[in-house]
């Protein structure tokens, strides 16, 4: 008679488990079929590599689709700061006024200043031409008799030789360079096309914005509307934030850079301020590059001290703007170190050139703000962030 315990297995059940254990000892795992044995820190990084080539790939076509539509892109982006600019005015001026009244006020004010003040150099610099010439040409033999003598000693029949390269240079490419000014007309149309739909779409967003971005979540799934609508909180946040600071930092800048320019007497002291102002829209180069511009000008009109004392400015300048005006100004809206400003101006103008160089900021500050706000709380005690919820 045969007895069985409760509890216990039958004979060829503790058989089927062992054979069970033996045959999955025996088959390999993934990663490790043929009897090779692949690392687990190898199979990770594969599995890293694979997605962050997808990830290239996305990031790719859309620079492309994004070249394609270059013109669209830069107006959507121009009508962004345009918002960003004129929303606040137009809110204080519709607690007076219709919602629209106030919009037309703030937008049509705003292109009369601009307008202006391009009107005001461009006739500045109409009534210095024929004076500015003759100063030019008194600077530059200045500047060939100052080459010409110590510490420099440079032979005068190299300077003529220059000179002669340069005409010759000039003569064999005119036709290249009258080409090179017909596609520039081309341009000039270009960039009328940016500013009017620029200026059509920020009308729009100022007006009714948030209507139109309440009626985009209302579009989502319900599970989607709560992260979108935080990440999209976010990403206005920094992008306001930085628009605003970046014009305050510009404004700064130009304003020590005019003054310095009059005190010195450097020709064309103005547009060369308003040429400070929109340089400075380029983080970390933008300054210097306009400030190089002026010490030309400088050095051509005025000699070498007043050129020197034009580069010392701009290591004044590059001080203040670093250590003054961006942790004061622009820390409250975005946060990030300089190598990631530096490499981020560099990529953008490798992609898109001046264009690049001047979105590349603000969208990584943006892309930052929006992780770091849908990024999970830190798990107590931890530090590490813990699982979403779902």
């Amino acid at each position: 008679m045969r007895y069985i315990v409760l509890g216990s297995r039958p004979a060829h059940g503790v058989g089927a488990v062992t054979r069970a254990r033996t045959a999955e000892k025996a088959t390999p795992r993934a990663g490790d079929r043929d009897g090779v044995t692949v690392n687990h820190g190898l199979r990770v990084a594969a599995a890293y590599a694979w997605r962050l080539l997808v990830v290239g790939v996305a990031v790719y076509v859309g620079f492309m689709i994004l070249g394609r539509l270059q013109l669209v892109a830069v107006a959507l982006f121009l009508a962004l700061v345009v918002t960003a600019v004129l929303r606040p005015p137009a809110g204080l001026l519709a607690r007076r006024l219709p919602r629209a009244a106030a919009v037309v006020v703030s937008v049509v004010g705003s292109l009369v200043v601009a307008l202006g003040l391009l009107a005001l150099v461009g006739g500045l610099v109409a009534g210095e031409w024929d004076q500015l010439g003759q100063e030019f040409g008194g600077g530059l033999g200045r500047i060939e008799r100052w080459l010409e003598g110590p510490p420099f000693h440079v032979d005068p029949a190299v300077m003529s030789d220059l000179q002669g390269k340069v005409s010759s240079f000039i003569s064999e490419h005119r036709s290249q360079l009258i080409s090179g000014a017909l596609s520039g007309a081309g341009r000039v149309v270009e960039v009328l096309t940016t500013a009017v739909l620029a200026l059509f779409c920020s009308i729009f967003f100022i007006h009714s914005g948030d209507r139109y971005w309440h009626g985009f979540l209302d579009r989502l799934p319900e599970g989607a509307r709560e992260p979108w609508g935080r990440a999209g909180r976010a990403a206005w946040r920094t992008f306001a934030g930085y628009t605003r600071g970046i014009i305050i930092v510009a404004a700064s800048n130009a304003v020590l850079v005019g003054i310095a320019l009059f005190v010195l007497q450097v020709p064309l002291a103005l547009p060369l301020t308003l040429l400070e102002f929109i340089a400075a829209f380029i983080p970390l180069v933008g300054s210097p590059i306009a400030l190089a511009v002026a010490t030309v000008v400088a050095l051509a009109s005025r000699g070498p001290v007043v050129a020197i004392a034009v580069l010392a400015l701009i290591v004044v300048v590059g001080q203040i703007e670093g250590h003054l005006l961006h942790p004061l100004v622009m820390s409250w809206a975005v946060r990030l170190h300089p190598v990631v400003v530096a490499l981020s101006v560099i990529a953008g103008s490798i992609l898109a050139g001046v264009i690049g160089a001047v979105v590349a900021v603000p969208m990584v500050s943006v892309a930052w703000s929006v992780l770091s706000e849908l990024r999970p709380p830190p798990e107590p005690g931890t530090g590490h962030p813990g699982r979403s919820p779902g």
